[in-house]
């Protein structure tokens, strides 16, 4: 049994509430996922089109409707990388804000210095991984207390479905993305049309667990807050933090 020590009272002040950036992450989420939403309805057009294509036997579209529709599908396009653009922005300051503040709450949970929590998103290959390291110890700094001052055991769950349906996403987004760049063909076009469509259904779930996992942990901070700079009292394990 040992233990957990608090914070020191001197760095108590550097919390700062997280409640405000997590709102704006919830909206622009909430906007992804209407984007998506349009892109998977354009796309569903779009195959359409192609499809009775492919019925007649006809090589190329011509048809204005199918301009259209492609045009319609490209514009849906734009509006999602321009909301995923701007709500990363937002996510990533809200992610070292939470960060900041798990330093506060318990430094010895916390494997990466407090940079990595922006940093960690920009590695190559590493950003699949390494986020969720940073948000595990966030996740295990924030976790609130019993009314005996006891740690409480608060599941994960949130955190682990919002990254495998992250990087499932991100992954397969890429794959649908250079299938329908290499497109030509009717038929090369609806099947990378299916793909790029699976992938916005993949976009939502995993914007919607976003949505999960960031009202849980920013509710979990405003509960450790408001127990102050007083100690934990002793907790059964001070293994390290779940990778």
């Amino acid at each position: 049994m040992a233990a957990t020590p608090a914070p020191a009272p001197e760095t108590w002040h550097l919390l700062r509430s997280p409640n405000g950036l997590a709102r704006a992450v919830v909206v622009l989420l909430g906007i992804v996922i209407a984007t998506d939403l349009m892109a998977v309805v354009a796309g569903l057009n779009v195959r359409s089109g192609y499809a009775a294509v492919i019925s007649t036997d006809r090589v190329y579209v011509t048809n204005d409707a199918q301009a259209h529709a492609d045009l319609l599908y490209g514009f849906a396009g734009s509006l999602q990388t321009l909301a995923m653009l701007v709500t990363a922005v937002v996510f990533v300051i809200w992610f070292r804000r939470v960060r900041r503040n798990a330093e506060v709450f318990d430094a010895s949970q916390q494997r990466m210095k407090p940079g990595w929590a922006v940093g960690a998103w920009f590695v190559p290959i590493g950003n699949l991984w390494l986020p969720r390291r940073i948000a595990a110890g966030i996740w295990a700094a924030s976790v609130g207390t019993d009314t005996d001052g006891s740690r409480r055991t608060v599941s994960q769950t949130p955190l682990n479905l919002w990254w495998t349906a992250w990087v499932l996403s991100a992954v397969f987004s890429r794959f649908a993305d250079r299938h329908y760049a290499q497109a030509m063909m009717p038929q090369e076009v609806v099947d990378a049309v299916v793909a790029l469509i699976a992938s916005d259904v993949l976009d939502i779930v995993a914007a919607v667990l976003a949505i999960l996992f960031v009202r849980k942990l920013t509710a979990m901070q405003g509960e450790r807050a408001a127990l102050g700079a007083y100690p934990l009292r002793e907790q059964s394990t001070t293994g390290p933090v779940p990778s």
